[in-house]
């Protein structure tokens, strides 16, 4: 049992979020869908209210609530383990409303926001070497989505 869930508030869209998440992913999936029992603000009785899903192993819950949004204060991280895994996230998560922010961060259609971010970028960040790990966070600063090869470039990898 996971002790700790996410719980994300969405306004009037909470399973059209949790099915385009769990479209993205390995080991995703809908868990449970539950329909309001009477009228509240988010809806009348039988609406969706909380759908349960599991993205990449960690289960959320979702909530329709009117009037909630989302701030740059939180946001979900997704780590890559390479450029074409980046590129398509980051096209799936900026399309159709979504919109990029920079170093990796976006907003997606829903107002959430997700860091994008390639493995090999966080090896370089880490890297012993704090001058090459100087040279790969500043290129990574200028970058809005991640390329990884610019990155090792920058750090003295090619």
């Amino acid at each position: 049992m996971q002790k700790v869930t996410p719980f994300l508030s969405f306004d009037g869209k909470a399973l059209e979020a949790a099915e385009f998440y769990t479209s993205l992913l390995p080991d995703s999936r809908i868990d449970r869908v539950t329909h309001s029992p009477m009228d509240t603000p988010g809806g009348p009785t039988g609406t969706v209210l909380v759908v349960e899903f599991t993205l990449a192993g960690i289960s959320y819950v979702a909530l329709n609530t009117p009037g909630f949004t989302f701030t740059e204060a939180v946001s979900f991280m997704i780590q890559t383990e390479n450029q074409a895994e980046t590129d398509r996230l980051w096209e799936a998560l900026t399309t159709n409303g979504g919109e990029a922010v920079a170093c990796g961060w976006l907003k997606d259609k829903f107002g959430l926001f997700w860091q994008i971010t390639p493995t090999r970028m966080l090896e370089l960040l880490r890297d012993p070497d704090t001058a090459r790990a100087h040279r790969a966070m500043k290129a990574m600063t200028e970058m809005v989505k991640i390329d990884i090869a610019a990155i090792e470039r920058a750090a003295g990898d090619a």
